[in-house]
């Protein structure tokens, strides 16, 4: 049977975020590979933001056509800069950081909004910040079950602080269209901040009730909104 993704050469790439690894994207995967799509996965080290634009790059330029990129959560200010790569045709943001020019993670979240969930971040250790294991379940997977919120919680990837100080040059939104998942559960990027950053991209935006974790807790939704994107996008490769 004929795929979208056959008639266009369109690839997805997905990129995760901070304290996580790129196996959370593992039934988002499963469910774009089912609709046909070829998907490559980033594995960043999210010791720098350069690193990681690099690491997203490498990925983007291994894939045969053009592609739709995804970002996660500080996987959004990765995409906003290796989105400027000209096989790039769209950028879809979950639940993630759209820095606009010489903006970084670290200056988005320098003021948030009153009332704010504040992140339950660990002082630095070498440089590095983790999440309070305790807290990890509520804050970041508040939707995701008990075994695997623990799990997560138990694998966290230590996040460099000079990954969040990376300040994006260009940013690939203000060129390329976009879309975004904002989550009304949200207990690390506050869904007003969502919003907000969402409607300054231009991006087509729609909200679920999840937490943080989504592409975890809910992929259906997620690969929704990604193949949505590929489809507005798709072009026939020549």
């Amino acid at each position: 049977m004929s795929t979208l993704a056959d008639n266009t050469g369109l690839a997805v790439v997905l990129v995760h975020g901070g304290f996580v690894d790129g196996s959370g994207w593992e039934d988002v995967y499963k469910l774009l590979r089912r609709s046909g799509y070829p998907v490559g996965v980033v594995q960043n080290s999210t010791v720098s933001l350069a690193d990681d634009v690099a690491a997203t790059r490498r990925v983007i330029d291994a894939q045969k056509g053009p592609v739709i990129l995804v970002g996660h959560s500080y996987g959004g200010a990765v995409i906003s800069e290796a989105g400027n790569n000209p096989k790039v045709r769209g950028l879809v943001y979950i639940a993630a950081f759209a820095p606009d020019a010489g903006e970084s993670v670290a200056s988005l979240i320098a003021n948030p909004p009153p009332g704010a969930p504040i992140p339950p971040i660990l002082p630095p250790t070498d440089g590095f910040l983790a999440l309070d294991g305790e807290k990890f379940a509520a804050s970041f997977a508040g939707d995701v079950e008990e075994d695997k919120a623990e799990f997560m919680a138990n694998s966290q990837v230590p996040w460099g602080i000079q990954a969040l100080q990376g300040a994006v040059s260009s940013p690939a939104w203000r060129s390329k269209p976009s879309w975004y998942l904002v989550t009304t559960e949200d207990r690390m990027i506050p869904p007003q901040a969502q919003r907000s950053m969402a409607k300054r991209a231009g991006a087509n935006v729609q909200e679920v009730k999840g937490s943080h974790a989504v592409y975890v807790s809910q992929p259906s939704a997620v690969a929704s909104l990604i193949e949505k994107a590929a489809k507005s996008v798709g072009v026939t490769v020549q």
